[in-house]
């Protein structure tokens, strides 16, 4: 089997004030869960480890429908095995105050979900632009930091638990004039697309909501990538069902773009990158390569002036793999056909400094 373990590079998963273009980020605690339990007994624990490996298990392959496979149904009950390490910790006041968080063993999991026949959602994900606005007494407001903190907490615990990065806008003068609240009520996909623009991200989650006098939240959420459009009409419970019912859409919908399944490419796949000019270039494109899940190693075949060719022995095809090459910014997409040669590479882009 091939390479299954995930490298990562202290890049943390947290719903944030944006500070910056970013087209994807590397996301941590890939393997990690924390679930409540009523004490620290050893079969509170063997329970708490197959809820906690099944969320596992959604966050890595990106969708809910991985528990329904028998491969995967059949290995939860014995997920306390597979447990690396786990802690407990008690949060005064909270309605579930005592709770445990849980490594479970990557390569097992990742090679789990590859004999099951499943997608593998890698760790390089692209971020998630929010725009959230509820209708309250003093009118229509966007959800941010400082006028719903509990709730930006909720959010937070929503997005790490798919594995999603996200972000909140600035909500500065130029978001003002580009969308103010009561437009943003309205889910415009072409408004919010538009004002999403300076942000450079491609994925965009908007919802709306309303705090019902019987306590339920009634509202709707609509997830955004370039043409396509997928709405939600929620109502619920509480207020944490409605935002996990928002960025579940948004991460089903993900995964259905970035998600790859193991395909065996025995002789593996060429890759050419032109504008390599120093070996920290070299050594950073294959160090980032290495670190997909999919890529077990990245060879160098041939070097010639500014290009390499690398030969990548990975467990996806072409066209499914650059779905998560083109993640990276800084790799341009080429024609496949090798200036000056005539011959033809199935991966080639323009490393940009």
């Amino acid at each position: 089997m091939s390479k299954l373990i995930v490298r990562y590079w202290g890049v943390a998963l947290a719903l944030l004030v944006f500070i910056g273009p970013v087209r994807a980020e590397l996301v941590q605690d890939m393997y990690s869960a924390e679930v409540p339990v009523t004490d620290q007994s050893p079969s509170e624990l063997v329970r708490a480890s197959r809820l906690g490996l099944s969320e596992v298990l959604v966050k890595v392959s990106g969708s809910a429908e991985v528990l329904a496979n028998p491969v995967i149904a059949s290995a939860l009950p014995d997920a306390r095995n597979h447990l690396q390490r786990y802690a407990y910790s008690r949060i005064p006041g909270a309605q579930e105050p005592l709770r445990v968080k849980m490594l479970f063993d990557s390569t097992y999991v990742t090679q789990m979900v590859i004999e099951a026949g499943l997608p593998l959602w890698t760790a390089n994900r692209p971020a998630e632009l929010l725009w959230l606005v509820e209708e309250a007494a003093m009118g229509r407001q966007y959800i941010n930091g400082e006028t719903a903190t509990g709730v930006v907490t909720g959010l937070r615990s929503e997005f790490a638990r798919r594995g999603v990065p996200a972000h909140l806008p600035l909500f500065d003068l130029s978001d003002a004039a580009a969308l103010d609240p009561s437009q943003a009520w309205s889910l415009d996909g072409q408004a919010l697309l538009a004002a999403s623009a300076r942000y450079n991200l491609e994925n965009v989650l908007a919802g709306r909501f309303a705090r019902l006098a019987n306590g339920q939240i009634a509202g709707e959420w609509v997830y955004l990538w370039q043409d396509e459009r997928q709405a939600r009409p929620v109502t619920a419970e509480n207020e944490q069902e409605f935002l996990r019912a928002g960025v579940d859409l948004a991460a089903e919908a993900m995964s259905a773009r970035y998600a790859v399944a193991a395909t065996d490419n025995a002789g593996g796949l060429t890759l050419s990158i032109s504008g390599v000019s120093s070996y920290a270039d070299y050594a950073a494109i294959v160090a980032w390569l290495e670190g997909l899940e999919l890529v077990e190693r990245a060879n160098v075949e041939t070097v010639q002036g500014d290009r390499i060719l690398l030969r990548l022995q990975a467990q996806a095809d072409a066209v499914r793999l650059a779905t998560t090459i083109e993640l990276n910014k800084r790799l341009k997409p080429l024609p496949n056909i090798l200036p000056g040669t005539g011959s033809a590479a199935d991966l080639n882009y323009q490393w940009q400094n």
